[in-house]
């Protein structure tokens, strides 16, 4: 049973520092169970119950100690059995499992296991374990995002000047990616060197000019640099030269920096006005003023911005999701119904199945509402 530790000192008289869990008997809780704890019953092998006594009292537990208890080696990961089903797991048996099917791929040629395998002990901190994976795939013949992904490895492992000859060699490999020009700027400000870092994140935006995260790297590094306001006239002056001066990314980025306080949130509303003006058909920008008009209460304008754009909503189930949520809060049902019949026909299976959700939602609100009212109706 979990709890506070202020309860644990009360009930079960063991002091504690930050958080833990207790396992302890029913009894233990004479004045009846906190109304956090989680009720936890130990199961062996199978879901074979514990014959033996866990404990003769309260015990303090580590959150290892807790998976374990629960049948999982370490924290628990959610993954897919051989059907299709969700199945929880510990993260020590998802990466032995990666590890396993990588080293038995019967097509050695094939390095797609080994890039999962790697992809998960990196999503897991295990840095070193991946750069040892990487690093044969890469020498079998690797593509540009291998290298990307062992120069990454490496950097995490503050293995600095590996790190930077492997980053190199995948922005050679990856000529119109601006990310190994950001993870460079990144090992340079780890060096400290800001006259490097500044240059590779130019490069990243020259390479790809719609690359909203070169711009928020720019921005936050003039910002850590010369304040706030310089920041901002600086990144402006750059979004206005001509071979920019028509991409959202720059103001996509600014307004990240404002949007999740209400206090800011007029200035945020500001910077994506100017991302949609200046690209009036980009997704992330429409997405973004969408949202910080959302946010702000403005069912109207959020309505006004997505409504001509309907059309994007057929691809696009993000735009889909915020139309909607303003049509159902301003109660528009013509417009409602439009919408999900439209959007119903989408030869994305990720809006088909919003559009068929939200109908059978809206329908079963509908009749619940009408049951509602004839009941009403027959009181009277």
């Amino acid at each position: 049973m979990t709890q506070s530790s202020n309860e644990a000192e009360q009930t079960a008289g063991i002091a504690l520092k930050g958080g833990a869990a207790i396992l302890a008997p029913v009894t233990a809780f004479p004045n009846g169970i906190p109304s956090n704890a989680l009720v936890l019953i130990p199961l062996g092998p199978n879901g074979a119950p514990v014959e033996k006594k866990i404990v003769d009292g309260p015990v303090a537990l580590t959150q290892d100690e807790v998976w374990k208890l629960l049948g999982l080696n370490g924290p628990p990961v959610q993954v897919q059995d051989d059907q299709g089903r969700p199945i929880v797991i510990g993260v020590e048996d998802l990466l032995s499992g990666l590890e396993k099917h990588w080293r038995e791929n019967p097509n050695q040629d094939d390095p797609s296991p080994g890039r999962i395998y790697a992809q998960k002990l990196m999503e897991y901190g295990r840095h070193a374990k991946a750069e040892t994976v990487l690093a044969k795939i890469v020498a079998l013949g690797g593509e540009g995002e291998d290298w990307l992904a062992l120069g990454v490895s490496q950097m995490q492992q503050e293995k600095y000047d590996k790190a930077e000859a492997t980053l190199r060699g995948a922005q050679n490999l990856l000529k119109d990616s601006p990310f190994p020009s950001l993870h460079l700027a990144k090992l340079a400000h780890e060096k400290k060197d800001a006259k490097a870092e500044r240059e590779a994140v130019e490069r990243a935006i020259q390479i790809d000019v719609n690359s909203v995260d070169a711009w928020a790297y720019l921005t936050n590094f003039l910002r850590d640099a010369e304040g706030e306001e310089k920041a901002i006239a600086q990144v402006e002056e750059l979004a206005n030269a001509p071979v920019n001066s028509r991409t959202a990314a720059p103001y996509v980025a600014l307004q990240g920096f404002y949007a999740s306080d209400e206090k800011t949130r007029d200035k945020a509303i500001d910077f994506a006005k100017k991302a949609v003006t200046r690209s009036p058909d980009d997704v992330l920008a429409l997405l973004c003023l969408s949202a910080l008009y959302g946010q702000a209460g403005n069912l109207a304008e959020v309505i006004k911005v997505l409504a001509p754009h309907e059309a994007k909503m057929q691809r696009d189930v993000r735009l889909a999701h915020n139309y909607f949520e303003a049509l159902v809060q301003m109660r528009d049902m013509p417009k409602i119904t439009a919408l999900l019949n439209k959007l119903a026909t989408s030869p994305n299976r990720e809006v088909k199945d919003f559009a068929i959700q939200r109908s059978r939602a809206l329908q079963q609100m509908l009749a619940q509402q009408q049951q509602a009212l004839s009941q009403a109706g027959g009181g009277q």
